[in-house]
């Protein structure tokens, strides 16, 4: 099976659950990425991110649309998890892809 075939089965897969429980973009994702189309951790953590900002983006928009955004709630999370984002991104880059891998995977 073509990389492409498996990544546009995979995507979908994941899109569906995303689609039906709202969460686990990258709890799905990377391992997809790892596993069936060969990343490497960094690349398919950083894809992931990627696949979440531009569904996240299309699912805000629709959302909008019908006005059933509590933008201040949403806004304050965001900002809350800034700063822990931050710590963690530059944590992983000190620690070996292989215990990340195994960590991820617990």
């Amino acid at each position: 099976m073509s990389a492409l075939v498996l990544a546009l089965l995979a995507g979908g897969l994941v899109g569906l659950a995303l689609g039906a429980l709202g969460a686990g973009g990258s709890i799905l994702t990377v391992p997809a990425l790892i596993y069936l189309l060969g990343f490497d951790l960094a690349a398919a953590t950083t894809g992931a991110l990627v696949i979440v900002i531009v569904t996240s983006v299309t699912a805000l928009a629709a959302h909008a649309r019908t006005g059933s955004v509590r933008w201040r709630a949403g806004l304050l999370f965001a900002a809350a998890g800034l700063l822990p984002a931050a710590v963690a991104g530059a944590l992983s880059a000190r620690i070996p892809a292989g215990v990340l891998t195994a960590l991820f995977a617990a």
